[in-house]
């Protein structure tokens, strides 16, 4: 038996929430529908409300918002008022009295700057304030008595700092994502490509590049999954040397390579995106302009509309679906990309 779906096909909490006007719950995975119905049954021990009330509360507060601000908007999906910042509502709706320590929690939260100096503050003086009605009690005076304060406050702040950050700890949880089930594949709406920008320096340099591109692919193939090269050529003295064509003609080989021995369901898998040298006046130099900054800003701007020519030089690959690519990943030329952890990437769905 999947223990999984047994307890999702018994949970009340569970099918009130799959009504979640939004249409993302139904679609998340396991852990975080888990997570929302876990904030569900918290919120129902600090209320007279039964859990299905709970749930229905929060899923009648999505629907109002749906009504009147579209069932796009993110106010409309059911985990903006679990885990997002339309829980207090939910709360006041839900009539939950807080534990103390949970209201302190929420009070360091909101102020974390303010909670934490003035806490370490508050220590110090209480600490060194301790230590001096001591000293004085033994009968220090004067000089003696200033040198005393001055190393108290040293010591004790020391102190206060160290219990601050262990109660911080305590105080203080992680948040995890929510995050859509892609266990299927990243749906086309999710399309993603993966880049690495580097420098064409040799010919060794760009087999080795083509190569870790290829392990990447043959660890996260999916079929809205794209793989990229964002290159320059080294700096130089001069716009163009010899060896440039040589080398940007064998990363196109071998981007075109990867494309006819992995081609696509329906568009090419590998691009190669390679930037010409610009004049740096402040260096005096010919390079590409800002170096990796200035790759991903191309990069981005031609995602998002622009034309290939207005940045680089050579564009390798069907260049037709990249305005569909909603998320990029950017890896070091040394990164490694695990299996299926590309689409571990993309799988959060951003609430805030």
């Amino acid at each position: 038996m999947d223990w999984r779906e047994f307890v999702e096909s018994m949970s009340v909490i569970e099918q009130a929430l799959g009504e979640d006007p939004g249409g993302a719950y139904g679609r998340m995975d396991f852990a975080t529908r888990d997570r929302y119905r876990h904030v569900v049954e918290k919120l129902a021990r600090s209320t007279p409300r039964s859990e299905g009330e709970v749930a229905r509360l929060a899923i009648q507060l999505a629907r109002e918002s749906a009504a009147g601000k579209g069932g796009d908007d993110r106010t409309a999906h059911v985990g903006f008022y679990l885990v997002d910042r339309g829980l207090p509502q939910l709360e006041r709706a839900a009539q939950v009295r807080l534990p103390t320590l949970e209201t302190l929690q929420r009070v360091f939260c909101r102020f974390p700057l303010l909670c934490f100096l003035g806490s370490i503050t508050l220590l110090t003086v209480i600490f060194t304030g301790g230590l001096l009605v001591k000293a004085h009690a033994d009968g220090l005076q004067g000089w003696n008595l200033v040198l005393m304060i001055v190393l108290s406050v040293l010591g004790s702040s020391h102190l206060a700092v160290a219990l601050v950050n262990w109660l911080a700890t305590l105080l203080t949880k992680p948040h995890p994502l929510p995050r859509m089930d892609f266990s299927d594949g990243i749906p086309a709406q999710s399309r993603t490509l993966v880049v690495v920008p580097t420098l064409l320096s040799s010919a060794q340099n760009i087999e080795d590049l083509i190569e870790a591109l290829e392990v990447r692919f043959l660890a996260n193939r999916e079929k809205n999954l794209h793989f990229g090269l964002l290159t320059d050529f080294l700096d130089a003295h001069e716009e163009t040397v010899a060896e440039d064509e040589s080398l940007l003609r064998l990363a196109k080989v071998g981007i075109d390579g990867l494309n006819e021995k992995y081609p696509g369901a329906e568009r090419d898998t590998f691009f190669l995106f390679h930037r010409p040298r610009r004049w740096n006046p402040q260096e005096r130099i010919w390079m590409g302009y800002e170096r990796k900054r200035g790759k991903l800003a191309d990069l981005n701007s031609l995602l998002r509309g622009g034309r290939p020519q207005d940045a680089f030089s050579l564009v390798v690959g069907e260049t037709a679906i990249l305005p569909a690519v909603k998320y990029v990943i950017t890896l070091d030329t040394d990164t490694l990309l695990p299996r299926d952890s590309a689409r571990q990437f993309v799988e959060p769905w951003p609430t805030h």
